[in-house]
């Protein structure tokens, strides 16, 4: 099952290529049996519980300078976790969403969006990552929330987002 957009998404495309463009998404995480879907899912409850909300930001600038920023709320509280922009979209499954988008595959540094981040009491967070590169068509779909930084985490949730790129 692809996960649709049930919260408010937005695009705002600014004034062309020469200014770049924004992307705004933000919902509110449901398991992926939720009668009515989400498209952020939440896989392990005791880490993102039904009902914690997510906001993802990416401006792209001109020459495609991307800035994406992660916001949560509601989420397991004084906790580390791992976050990735990946390939496809959220389902049903964990794995669904793909692998993680690489700007030049195979390449070893600076090549991933990590949004990696650690809560405070309240179960809020936030992470920004910024490149001089954009987003390709097509190949980034979601941003993956792991239970822990790093490359052996295990992913505890997924928020589809309709990510834009860089043309020409």
């Amino acid at each position: 099952m692809l996960a649709t957009l049930s919260a408010v998404a937005a695009a705002v495309l600014l004034g062309g290529t020469t200014s770049g463009y924004t992307v705004d998404a933000e919902g509110r995480f449901a398991p992926p049996t939720a009668f009515i879907p989400s498209a952020a899912v939440t896989y392990d409850q005791s880490h993102v519980p039904a009902a914690a909300s997510i906001r993802v930001r990416q401006h792209t600038g001109a020459g495609g300078v991307t800035t994406i920023d992660l916001r949560i709320t509601g989420v397991r509280p004084h906790h580390s976790f791992g976050a990735s922009v990946h390939q496809r979209p959220c389902g049903a499954l964990p794995a669904d969403s793909g692998a993680r988008y690489e700007n030049q595959p195979g390449a070893p540094d600076d090549n991933e969006v990590r949004l990696d981040f650690t809560t405070d009491a309240q179960g809020a967070g936030a992470a920004s990552d910024r490149h001089t590169w954009g987003l390709r068509r097509g190949e980034a779909a979601s941003v993956v929330i792991q239970d822990r930084p790093g490359d052996a985490a295990t992913r505890v949730a997924c928020f589809t987002v309709p990510f834009g790129w860089v043309t020409g």
